[in-house]
Parts: structure tokens; sequence; C-alpha cells
């Protein structure tokens, strides 16, 4: 009796063992497979799900179908979502899970069989469905009820489809704009980039100081040339006056200067610069011969003028000089490239939009 007790512990104890691993098995990986309705009218989607719970180191690879491939002959996939994970037990575990949307356009009751899912190395299977594909009822006896198809109707217009073309409308503006630009300063034989130098501005007063110097030295132009030494004078005094009192004095004749400097010099100063302009104008045009030392007196009756005069705390502003560029060989022919690159970029952005506004209103 003991005997058989112990005997039948021993079947029973292995019997235990024997079913731990089947156990763990099949709670490490369950495939699973549902559909959102079994039954579905003709031509109507409807979802199949796979869900698949692995621990979470396993490498899982669900069926992979192309668009319009059948499953079963007569149920084709119209298309597949992505894997959605999530994890469960801390981590440790994944359950996946992917949507195939299927349809059917023959009215039957189809078998879809068990999809396989590889796990690691091995192959997986889910259980089998069923699916009911329906017709509708048509009453053909009231002809009243049926409808004739419907015409082709172009679907409204949203900004989001114009919206690519007024990014492009923008990117054609700015390369028009550009493109002429370039031609126009090409043709006009300007500088691409327009480059101001500042140069710094000599006082007036310091300027007339330096050309009477130049005169002063010029002792040929003073005893040969009286006719032109008393124009390069003047023209510096009046250069001086013009810069100094604001007023165009290099357009005006002698009285005109003289009465504008009136209103606000000296008189005894304007006397002599009077009698200078009007020596120099009987020199010009009267052919007046000078007296002795006459020429030396009026240069620094001048000398004098423009120191009375001077104004030595206001600090000239600098003027801008616009540097111009002269073209080499090479720099014409990178410009010639970029107006035929903008050129064709050009076109084919003209060429896309119009394109795509001919696709857009048929």
């Amino acid at each position: 009796m003991k005997k058989i007790l112990h005997i039948a512990l021993m079947l029973l104890y292995i019997c235990v063992v024997a079913s731990i691993p089947c156990g763990q098995c099949r709670a490490q990986i369950t495939v699973d497979a549902t559909l959102d309705s079994t039954q579905i009218f003709i031509g109507q989607n409807v979802g199949l799900t796979l869900h698949v719970s692995v621990d979470a180191d396993k490498e899982v690879t669900f069926p992979q179908y192309d668009s319009l491939q059948q499953i079963v002959p007569g149920v084709e996939v119209v298309n597949c979502s992505d894997v959605d994970t999530e994890y469960i037990n801390e981590g440790k575990r994944l359950v996946l899970s992917r949507k195939y949307i299927i349809t059917s356009f023959d009215t039957a009751l189809y078998y879809l069989p068990p999809m396989q899912i590889k796990v690691d190395t091995t192959l997986h299977f889910s259980k089998n469905l069923a699916l009911k594909v329906l017709t509708f009822d048509i009453d053909t006896t009231h002809v009243d009820s049926l409808f004739p198809f419907k015409e082709i109707m172009n679907p409204a217009y949203s900004f989001e489809d114009w919206k690519p073309l007024m990014y492009w409308s923008i990117v054609i503006a700015i390369l028009a704009l550009i493109l002429t630009y370039i031609i126009v300063r090409i043709k006009e034989n300007k500088p691409i980039i327009r480059r101001i130098k500042l140069r710094p501005r000599i006082a007036p007063h310091k300027l007339a100081m330096q050309k009477i110097e130049q005169i002063k030295q010029d002792e040929l132009a003073k005893s040969n040339d009286p006719k032109y030494y008393y124009t390069e004078l003047t023209n510096t005094l009046r250069q001086y006056i013009s810069e100094r009192f604001g007023f165009q004095a290099m357009e005006m004749t002698t009285d005109e200067i003289i009465s504008h400097l009136e209103e606000t010099e000296d008189k005894t100063a304007i006397s002599e610069l009077h009698e200078l302009f009007m020596t120099a104008d009987l020199v010009k045009f009267a052919k007046y011969v000078t007296e002795f030392n006459e020429n030396d007196r009026n240069l620094l009756t001048a000398v004098d003028y423009i120191n009375q005069t001077k104004l030595e705390d206001v600090k000239p502003q600098p003027t801008e000089i616009v540097v111009e560029e002269k073209r080499s060989k090479t720099t014409k022919i990178v410009l010639n490239i970029t107006v035929t690159v903008i050129s064709l970029a050009l076109l084919v952005a003209l060429a896309y939009c119009t394109y795509k506004i001919i696709l857009m209103t048929l």
C-alpha cells in the first residue's frame, strides 16, 4: 500500500513539473486577432487588429501587406497602420498591436486564416476569423427609387491646397527681383554691391590756404600769365565763401557776392575783398596790367580775409565717395553664370507653378 502511494506521489510530482514550462511559454507570448465587425456591406472598410503580448526583450515582426494585396481571394488590404507599443509590468512586458484596414467587393462569407507573427525566430499564429460581406437589397419594382450616377465634382479649394503655390510665388518674386537688379547693374556698368567710402573733409579755410600756397609758389603764372593767376585766386575765394557762408558764390558776379557778404560781415574786410575782385575782373576781362607788387598785396588780402572769417571750432563732416569697381574677366564670367542659373531656376519655378495650377483647376 505504501509502495502504491509512493508511486502515485511520484507521478503527481512529474506531472506538476512537466506542466510548469508549458504554462510559462503560454504566459510569455500571446497572439490574438479581432475584427471591428464580423459583417460589412459590399465595398465597406473594416479593421482587423493583431495584438501580441511578449517580454520586452523579444523582437516581433508583424505580417506586411501591400495596398490592394489580398489576404484571401475576395478580401483586400486597403492600408496598414504603424505598430502601437505599450509597456506593462514596469517595462518588463510589451503589448504590441497593428491594425489592418480590409474590404471586399464580393458578397460571401469569407474565412480569414490565422495570421502569422514572428517572435525572434519562432512563428506564432493568431486565431482564424470569419467575415460576412452583405449586399444592398434594391427594389427594382419602383424605378423612382433609383438615382443616376452623380457627375464628377471637383473638391472644394482650401488654404492648404494653395499654400505651396503661395510659397513658390514668393520665391519667384524674389528671384525675379534679384535677376532684374543684376541685369540692370550690368547694363549700366555699375557695381552689383554699391560700396561707399567716407573721405575726411578738410575745413574750408584749410583747403583755401592750401590752394593759395600753391598759387604763391607758381611764380611763372604770376609773372607771365596774370589772367590765370587771378582766375585761380578768385576761384579759391569763391569756393571758400560758398562753403563758409552757404550760398553759390561760384555762380555769382562780384557785386552779387559783395551784396550777400555785406549782410553779415565787417564792411572794412569786405571793402578790401571787393577791391581784390575788381582788380581780378579788370585783369581777366579788360587786360589790365597790375602795378609792382600788386599781385602779392592782393594775395595777402585774400589770406587776411580767410583768417578773419574762418571757423576753427566747427568740425567738417566727412564726404561720401561711391567706390566704382572695374570688373575683371573672371568677375564677368561669374556674373554671367549667376544670371543663367537664376534664369533657369526662375523658369523651373514658373513651370512647376503652372503645372500645379492646371492640375488643381481640372
